[in-house]
């Protein structure tokens, strides 16, 4: 929407104006994830997991104050990796092949069992359902249409964006429709900055999550939604003793996904800048934009644009200081609208979620596609299903299936030389090893395994 303003504009302060509108709309997506469980953007996803409890606790202020401390450090880790690393990272970012992603792809579908589910096998019929959604429409390849029954308003897919309005936004209003009796939840406002000592005390997590939110982010076609959904798995894997359970309102689970999605920014710029390919779909419009105005990014943009490049790295400073002024500022307001009745609040959202998914494409259709969503998001929570691994699926869909296809072409269409291709590549390697870990200490297999040999050592 900026962009359109920003023609008549000298190229520095269009770039300035699109850079800290990215940077704002980032992490401006945690809020409604917090407050409602409507995550404002696809990256605050994760954060809605342990969010939207704390905010059910009356703790709504504490979870905004946690998420603007660590998607400003977030932020600012990715600046600096920007500003040292970027030649050595795209380099390496451009060693990965098709059969990488796809395989980067089959990672992020094992994340199902760190969202919000105590059931491995309801999280992955959930992310089923997710990839078959991706699957409606065109095929990318061969142009025909899948799923469609004819009906040229599904040709062109269902946006991802339009499934998430209808999982949390629809169905969240929905199921707390179903009790009008109890009353919202006082929240505390009275202390809102995290004190030195539990930023001390998360350090640690939010660089691990900010290094991998930077690497992902600088891998062409990801983005700090894959970023932040693989950095809360991590947080979940290497948290021993969580104070709180995650999904239920752990400090852990908003420290992870927060800190690597902002940090994404940083990394989605590297492949930008130095190779001229977009690193997610906001970096692909910047990079339209930046042609407009007669920039060409690309090998040479460092040696023959170094002010450019500077300003963007500086901006990217300076945009985080001002979200950590920006971000503390309303939080009491912000708060109060968990407070409001819910017989008032749900049709305000339901309301806003037909708008935002009819100005997606202004399409009507848009809008049914949303609000069929909603009810099955309101009956799959009926059945205790998570409805986040849907969304894993719809988004990791086309990153799967599209690889998968290059890179079984790019070795004479043979599925068996794919597979002898991905165990005689290294990256690939040690994706696959990464994999089969991911697969094995989330199985049941290995919690009865422990649980016996701890049995064991009690006898």
């Amino acid at each position: 929407l900026l962009i359109s303003f920003t023609f008549s504009w000298e190229p520095l302060p269009a770039l300035a104006a699109m850079l800290g509108v990215q940077i704002g709309g980032v992490y401006g997506g945690s809020r409604s994830a917090i407050l409602l469980n409507i995550p404002g953007a696809p990256a605050a996803v994760a954060t809605a997991i342990d969010g939207y409890p704390l905010a059910k606790k009356g703790l709504a202020g504490k979870a905004i104050g946690v998420t603007v401390i660590q998607s400003v450090i977030g932020g600012f880790i990715g600046a600096i990796i920007l500003a040292i690393g970027a030649p050595l990272i795209s380099e390496f970012a451009l060693k990965f092949a098709p059969r990488d992603y796809f395989l980067l792809g089959i990672m992020g579908l094992l994340l199902v069992g760190s969202l919000g589910s105590e059931s491995t096998p309801r999280g992955i019929y959930a992310a089923l359902i997710g990839l078959f959604v991706g699957t409606i429409g065109l095929d990318a390849v061969t142009g025909q249409q899948r799923f469609t029954f004819g009906n040229i308003y599904l040709m062109g897919g269902v946006n991802y964006v339009v499934v998430m309005l209808g999982l949390f936004g629809m169905s969240e209003a929905l199921i707390q429709l179903r009790d009008l009796s109890i009353f919202p939840v006082k929240q505390k406002v009275d202390k809102l900055r995290p004190d030195f000592k539990s930023v001390l005390k998360y350090l640690p997590l939010t660089i691990r999550s900010s290094l991998l939110g930077t690497f992902v982010g600088a891998l062409p076609g990801t983005g700090g939604d894959i970023a932040a959904l693989m950095a809360y798995d991590q947080a979940k894997r290497t948290t021993k003793n969580p104070e709180v359970p995650f999904g239920e309102g752990a400090i852990e689970g908003l420290v992870a996904p927060e800190s690597a999605n902002n940090a994404a920014i940083g990394g989605a710029y590297i492949p930008m800048l130095t190779l001229g390919i977009p690193g997610d779909a906001v970096t692909a419009i910047i990079l339209g934009a930046m042609f407009i105005h007669g920039l060409r990014p690309g090998p040479l943009f460092m040696t023959e644009s170094p002010d450019i490049f500077g300003f963007l790295v500086l901006g990217n400073f300076i945009g985080n200081i001002f979200l950590l002024i920006f971000g503390f500022m309303g939080i009491k307001l912000f708060a109060k609208i968990v407070e409001v009745p819910k017989h008032i609040l749900m049709p305000i959202i339901i309301i806003l979620s037909v708008v935002g998914a009819y100005t997606i494409n202004n399409s009507v259709a848009d809008i049914y596609w949303m609000m069929g969503f909603g009810i099955v998001g309101y009956l799959l929570k009926l059945y205790n299903f998570p409805t986040s691994p849907i969304i894993l699926g719809v988004i990791l869909s086309s990153l799967v299936e599209q690889n998968y296809r290059r890179g079984v072409s790019m070795v004479g269409n043979s599925l068996t030389g794919f597979i002898v291709d991905i165990f005689t590549n290294p990256i690939s390697l040690v994706l696959v090893v990464v994999i089969v870990v991911m697969l094995f200490t989330q199985s049941n297999t290995w919690r009865n395994f422990k649980e016996k040999r701890l049995s064991k050592k009690a006898r």
